[in-house]
């Protein structure tokens, strides 16, 4: 994989690249990540999904373009300079929004296209669709099956597509299970989970559950517990969102919905070059979230 930063020109062209900045021999899929200036490395999510882009690009002689980028605008320009020097032959995009205006952009630069989510109003583009709200519903069975009646959230950025679609499971299922639910966004830091982690565990109903949109929040929400005194999980249980080291070693280790996040990264590598290879639009499912249950949820206290 090719690293690129900003909007500096490319560290070095792709695998393949011909000479005098001709277009490279070998297929580039370019992947796009936003993150705040100066800020290090990527987070454990998309580590583990761009292994998975490189994995499947690899073995069909394909590379895979990094680039990091600050702001909307920067994303953007990014997209338009792919098009111009003829290096990025496709687009994995992630994170949509509602009317998304990457899409236009991209199907204007002639881009293949290939989401992660939810399949996007419009077509025009492939999707490797991601049941969110499937895996809140095994996430809320799971605690409310311990007995708990009171299970908060600490959500995702909420103009995103699928905390929107994970918040419509979360509130429906809390409901039909009899439950009550207490929700606050978060950014996917361990500092947002932390601090919301707090706010819940001081308000007026405080629960007995917490379930975290990814694995950095549910990190910083275990050590908001623990300097509260509050007992994980004898006293409170907590579940992450997606596997990982940071979930792994923890202590103790978190319970987590789990995906096979490479796979997501493999299908969306191998759905750009079907479509490079002239194949129309398609939806390719991803495969079944699951429950792993390490040391962080058990039944409340009685």
């Amino acid at each position: 994989m090719v690293p690129a930063v900003g909007d500096t020109a490319l560290v070095s062209p792709p695998v393949g690249a011909g000479t005098a900045g001709a277009p490279p021999s070998l297929p580039a899929i370019g992947f796009v990540q936003r993150r705040a200036p100066f800020s290090l490395g990527i987070d454990p999510f998309h580590t583990a999904f761009l292994a998975g882009m490189e994995a499947a690009a690899t073995r069909a002689g394909a590379t895979v373009l990094l680039q990091l980028v600050a702001d909307h605008d920067d994303e953007l320009a990014c997209f338009r300079r792919w098009a111009a020097q003829g290096w990025v032959r496709g687009v994995v995009l992630a994170d949509l929004v509602d009317d998304d205006p990457r899409l236009p952009v991209l199907a204007a630069l002639g881009l293949p296209t290939v989401v992660l989510g939810q399949e996007p109003q419009g077509g025009g583009v492939s999707t490797v669709e991601v049941d969110d709200r499937g895996a809140m519903r095994q996430a809320v069975a799971h605690l409310v099956g311990l007995g708990h009646s009171v299970i908060g959230r600490v959500s995702g950025p909420v103009e995103l597509g699928h905390t929107r679609a994970r918040s419509e499971a979360f509130d429906l299922t809390v409901g039909r299970g009899g439950a009550s639910g207490l929700v606050l966004p978060g950014d996917y830091s361990a500092e947002s989970g932390e601090a919301q982690t707090r706010r819940l565990l001081r308000g007026p109903r405080r629960p007995t559950a917490i379930v975290y949109d990814n694995d950095a929040m549910a990190v910083g929400g275990l050590a908001a517990a623990a300097d509260l005194g509050v007992s994980v999980p004898g006293d409170l249980s907590l579940l992450a969102w997606d596997d990982s080291p940071l979930c792994q070693l923890a202590t103790p280790p978190l319970s987590v919905v789990s995906r096979d996040v490479p796979s997501l990264g493999e299908s969306a590598t191998r759905t750009v070059l079907a479509m490079l290879d002239g194949r129309p639009e398609m939806l390719v499912r991803a495969p079944d979230s699951e429950i792993v249950v390490r040391g962080t949820t058990a039944p409340p206290r009685r």
